[in-house]
């Protein structure tokens, strides 16, 4: 029961010198109270019924809110009670909504690092976070990077894209990829209602054209297979750690990456194995290389090196940096470091091409199976049926195939001839 109100309205200053502990009534307002605790902090209530229940709306504590300021609050409050609103259900109501105003107020910007920040431990390379967000600072954040990402529509995805997609095919596809991704966390995280207008499928592939229709397929640049002795020839005469890493992933026909970053607990000498791990593969699966004579003897120049070196912790990179800083480990190439080579030697090819000139020698030039070659490379198989069924890797086949390839780029005849290699596939006379 709501207690009786005083006969008339206090002043300010009778409100001021209320220390009496409990509810004082200060009158103007029905149910209108000042609490005051037993540590002497008081407070503006105003006490109602809804449905025969007392309810007590607080209105601030005393004196930050005067007693003017706490009439006008309680008057406010009973003009909704006759409307049928319940003021604290209404506050309560204003309050949820205000939290979720602020929580789906977050930026594309500030969702792009939050997206970086949880995915970056799970990339294979370092460099990866760093080209996401460069290629969104250039060119989504100018148009999207102060936008609440709830607010993202479809027209704003079209003026990120629609200026580099035909002159900047490539860098407009991964973006429009990118900015897909960071939509589709903030919709997981509850910062966004509507569906993605970043993705292709469905929507964009009906406004822009598709990226292959935009541009031609660029290839790597590779040397012809015939070509492959003659040049083999130069650059095993070339010095320096370049040359000698770029003389492995030819006879390995794996990926710069792959070579420049391989360490000696990879390289199992005796079994003529290099193990490269799931996380250093494109694929994200183990992949293990036969290693040939030539392949083991320049290991095995490059051990005694490393052990010069000082350096005889299985981590170290087989191939480091001459600027290498860590005394133990040394550092990996950079990724020029190759490219520099055939600079210098006049070739117009690039590293990644020489898994090309490998691949069409093994179709033009040996009777290998194309899941032998193709395994060799380490590439996925496109058949879902044919991926099933197909448990190992191959690596008897694969020895001699790599032991082949070795000689033909040495200009050797091999050793011993195999069924599933051909007897014309010497190196060409060299003039």
């Amino acid at each position: 029961m709501i207690p009786r109100e005083p006969r008339k309205e206090l002043g300010a200053a009778q409100v001021a010198a209320l220390w009496r502990r409990g509810t004082n009534h200060v009158g103007g307002v029905r149910g209108l109270i000042l609490n005051v605790t037993m540590y002497g902090s008081r407070s503006w209530v105003l006490r109602y019924q809804v449905a025969g229940k007392r309810r007590d709306l607080g209105l601030g504590s005393y004196p930050s809110v005067t007693l003017a300021d706490a009439r006008e609050a309680a008057r406010a409050a009973r003009a909704k009670l006759a409307q049928g609103i319940d003021p604290i259900e209404d506050a309560r109501r204003a309050r949820a909504r205000l939290v979720a105003e602020i929580h789906t107020s977050m930026t594309f910007g500030e969702a792009a690092k939050r997206y970086i920040a949880s995915h970056e431990k799970g990339w294979k390379n370092a460099k990866h976070a760093q080209q996401w967000q460069r290629s969104l600072d250039m060119y989504a954040t100018p148009v999207l990077g102060k936008m609440p990402v709830r607010d993202i529509s479809l027209a704003m995805v079209l003026k990120v894209l629609e200026p580099i997609w035909s002159s900047k095919t490539e860098t407009a596809t991964r973006l429009r990829g990118r900015i897909e991704s960071v939509i589709d966390w903030a919709i997981a995280r509850g910062y966004r209602t509507d569906s993605n207008p970043a993705r292709w499928k469905g929507l964009l592939d009906k406004l822009l054209p598709a990226p292959g229709k935009v541009t031609k397929t660029t290839h790597f640049q590779a040397l012809p297979y015939a070509q492959l002795p003659v040049f083999m020839e130069q650059l095993v005469g070339q010095e320096g750690m370049g040359a000698k890493a770029l003389l492995f992933l030819i006879l390995t026909a794996a990926r710069s990456g792959e070579v420049r970053g391989a360490t000696w607990e990879e390289i199992d000498l005796a079994a003529r194995v290099w193990t490269i791990p799931a996380e250093r593969m494109k694929a994200s699966k183990a992949h293990r290389v036969p290693l040939s004579d030539a392949a083991i003897a320049l290991l095995q120049e490059m051990k005694s090196l490393t052990l010069a070196a000082g350096r005889a912790s299985g981590k170290a990179y087989v191939f480091p940096s001459p600027n290498s800083r860590d005394p133990e480990l040394g550092s990996q190439l950079s990724d020029m470091t190759l490219t520099a080579v055939l600079r210098r030697l006049k070739l117009e090819a690039v590293p990644h091409g020489f898994r090309s000139t490998f691949r069409d020698w093994c179709a033009e030039q040996t009777d290998y199976p194309n899941e032998v070659a193709e395994m060799a490379l380490a590439h996925t198989v496109g058949n879902k049926v044919e991926a099933a069924y197909r448990r190992g890797d191959l690596l008897a086949k694969r020895q001699q195939l790599m032991q082949d390839w070795a000689d033909y780029a040495l200009g050797r005849r091999a050793g011993n001839m195999t069924v599933g290699h051909r007897s014309d596939s010497k190196a060409p006379t060299q003039n």
